[in-house]
């Protein structure tokens, strides 16, 4: 492969875009609730839900929610970022795989072109991508462009996968288009270029930005694991494919509750080092490790937000236009709230009692300054402050 090919796949390396206008699945009646989705080759028992008129924040993790509307409300700022990623060359991209890849279609790849039909058809995408396999010997996927997106697999995710399974890898990628995180994700990649090849101040704040981008930047991976949930609607076959990611292709020789003894013992075991020492594991990292990913896919099961949206109670297109982005912000540091308290991990159990003991200092603070005003129970008024502590420099 060329430095040239490599240069520009480096560039685009797991953003995943906008719809594109290639085909699209049969309209949906947006009052309607779940459709029972009929595969043609298919009987009614291996039939899966469709959601009409799905909209991104029915699945996507509170945190990501957060950040994508507050993205979405600065004025032009899509429409800017567009025009410059443009600018990189998005239709010779597209001209690269044509030329380099299998475009999937009813007489290519046709088990994994009939997968990729049901999938866009259960998320109702308003418009459905094309598809290419690619051969590389890394199990990989990705969805490239942003006004005429494309998805990628590489053909060892082929091998690795069988096309049940490999629903859920090509719904993590249709999440990715639903939610449209490539043109943040494609910014996050720029940016990390221009930080890491900067020195001083103006470097080190870049790479601040950068940073805080790279924690929503792995959120964003949660939200298509529920999107890739969604399409398999087997959360069972999903912590298969997370395991299998993370060990290969000899499923008969693991167990899906060892591997989520793993993530258990993961997040809570260790001291404070430990707990740093993940952190920095995690910092650079564009997913999160697939036993968290796991953890995570088992906790939104578990929290009946998976069986509301099966249900039919799931956020629309058509209610986008109320949304309130406040409600999006409370609900993320909600769960950053919710997450910090019920983790065992060591690093989060010593910020939360620091928080406690703080908290704890306060109090002990006004016990003693109603002491010192004689006894009362009261704080001191707004207008007055604490006198003053003696110097211990030897002066008064």
């Amino acid at each position: 492969m060329s430095d040239e090919r490599e240069q520009i796949k480096a560039i685009f390396s797991q953003s995943r875009p906008a719809a594109s206008p290639v085909e699209a699945p049969p309209p949906a009646d947006p009052e309607a609730g779940p459709e029972r989705l009929v595969p043609p080759t298919e009987g009614p028992a291996s039939a899966r839900l469709r959601f009409p008129d799905l909209a991104a924040p029915a699945y996507e993790h509170p945190a990501d929610a957060a950040a994508m509307a507050a993205l979405r409300r600065v004025p032009g700022f899509d429409a800017l970022l567009r025009r410059f990623v443009g600018a990189i060359g998005e239709r010779r991209l597209r001209y690269l795989y044509l030329a380099s890849a299998v475009r999937v279609s009813e007489r290519q790849f046709r088990d994994v072109h009939r997968v990729f039909r049901e999938s866009c058809e259960i998320l109702d995408l308003q418009r459905t991508p094309e598809l290419y396999v690619s051969q590389n010997p890394i199990v990989n996927a990705g969805a490239i462009g942003i006004d005429e997106p494309f998805v990628v697999l590489h053909s060892a995710t082929l091998e690795l996968y069988p096309p049940d399974e490999l629903r859920f890898v090509i719904g993590h990628e249709l999440g990715h288009i639903l939610s449209e995180h490539v043109l943040y994700k494609t910014m996050l990649r720029l940016l990390l270029q221009i930080g890491l090849g900067r020195v001083g101040l103006p470097g080190l704040a870049i790479l601040g930005v950068v940073a805080a981008l790279k924690e929503w930047d792995r959120k964003s991976e949660l939200s298509a694991d529920r999107a890739g949930l969604l399409c398999l609607q087997d959360a069972e076959a999903a912590d298969r494919v997370l395991m299998k990611m993370a060990g290969g292709p000899q499923i008969a020789q693991m167990d899906t509750a060892e591997f989520a003894r793993q993530a258990d013992e993961y997040e809570r075991g260790g001291d404070l080092r430990d707990g740093a020492l993940k952190l920095l594991n995690l910092l650079w990292l564009s997913h999160p490790f697939p036993v968290l990913r796991l953890a995570e896919l088992r906790r939104y099961v578990a929290s009946g937000a998976y069986d509301q949206v099966l249900r039919g109670e799931y956020t629309r297109r058509a209610d986008l236009a109320t949304a309130r982005v406040v409600d999006d912000w409370k609900a993320g540091a909600q769960s950053y709230r919710d997450r910090m308290a019920e983790s065992e991990d060591p690093l989060a159990a010593f910020l939360r009692d620091l928080g406690t003991g703080m908290s704890d200092v306060g109090a002990v603070l006004k016990e003693k300054w109603a002491s010192i005003r004689g006894g009362g129970a009261s704080p001191p008024p707004a207008d007055e402050t604490p006198p003053k502590a003696p110097r211990d420099d030897g002066e008064t």
